[in-house]
């Protein structure tokens, strides 16, 4: 049963799966079972290795392990871990198997996503010119496949920018509640860090996820991180739907929630362009992190300024 997914899908493969063969009930044999189960398994590495295991002693090709693993690890962002594969997929470049495949729809996409493991690996040696002759091969070999490549050529481009970026930590923002007007400084106080969280109630996502940040914002607020919630558009009809949304919540507000400044705009400076945005700032302000709150390198950023710091668990009501 070959599913054909595009690598694209791989970001969103609960979409991917729920248009697989809808409506074939022609029940499943075991191996079928065991793929479909090595595809979809994302708790936890313990579990995808036991179910490799189910699948070797089924008989599923190598080939067909090695797209699970590589789904299992680009769907939790785990960079690192998809460079590690790289001699894997070098190894399978030149005995790929169309048949056998689980995931491609042609050879072409299985050699662009072997470049995009390329280009990945090459980031994570700091090799910028490698990443861009592989990720710039990948585009090449597969096009149809350039939403997957785009984010981490934005992530290079927004490193490289962000490295002579210094935030002016004295300078004060309006605050969305009350007519206070802080200073970044007087916010960060003696903590180690400040994080600036970027956000709108436009944002059907920031609406979801308010209350994943007020879990995460609490955390690290106990665990010496100062934390301020920035609104980028300044109209006086956004800042009234963000006062109106933080109000209905009824709970309790960690940290601060200010309004950018028009003058000295802080999303321009940190190159914001879509929210919720997080940017983890040194106690001298200079940019440690800047990207989605969901990447794993923005907890690792956290780790390396507080050990204790650790990604809350959240539970589903």
């Amino acid at each position: 049963m070959r599913l054909h997914l595009l690598v694209p899908c791989v970001f969103s493969l609960s979409l991917c799966f729920g248009q697989i063969e809808e409506g074939d009930q022609t029940p499943m044999t075991p191996k079928e079972e065991i793929i479909e189960e090595l595809l979809s398994e994302r708790e936890s590495n313990e579990a995808l290795t036991k179910a490799e295991g189910k699948a070797r002693e089924l008989g599923v090709s190598e080939q067909a392990i090695l797209e699970a693993r590589f789904l299992f690890h680009v769907d939790r962002s785990e960079d690192a871990e998809i460079a590690a594969m790289l001699p894997k997929f070098l190894d399978c470049k030149n005995n790929f198997v169309l048949a056998d495949s689980e995931i491609f729809a042609s050879e072409d996409d299985f050699h662009a996503v072997v470049e995009y493991v390329h280009a990945i690996a090459a980031i994570e040696k700091g090799d910028k010119e490698g990443f861009k002759k592989h990720i710039t091969e990948a585009f090449w070999l597969s096009p149809q496949q350039g939403a997957v490549f785009a984010p981490h050529i934005e992530r290079v481009r927004l490193t490289e920018a962000m490295k002579d970026v210094q935030v002016d930590l004295g300078f004060a923002y309006a605050s969305v509640m009350d007519e206070r007007k802080p200073a970044l400084r007087e916010l960060l106080g003696e903590d180690r860090a400040m994080l600036l969280h970027f956000w709108s109630p436009l944002s059907p996502e920031c609406e979801m996820t308010l209350p994943e940040f007020f879990l995460s914002a609490a955390h690290f607020i106990e665990k010496d991180i100062a934390v301020a919630s920035v609104l980028p558009e300044t109209s006086d009809k956004v800042k009234e739907a963000a006062n109106k949304m933080l109000k209905e919540t009824g709970k309790e507000l960690p940290g601060t929630w200010l309004v950018d400044s028009v003058d000295k705009p802080l999303s321009a400076q940190l190159h914001v362009k879509t929210v919720p945005v997080v940017v983890l700032l040194s106690r001298e302000g200079k940019v440690l992190y800047n990207g989605h709150p969901t990447d794993e390198l923005f907890w690792q950023a956290l780790e390396s300024i507080n050990p204790d710091i650790e990604r809350p668990v959240i539970h589903e009501e």
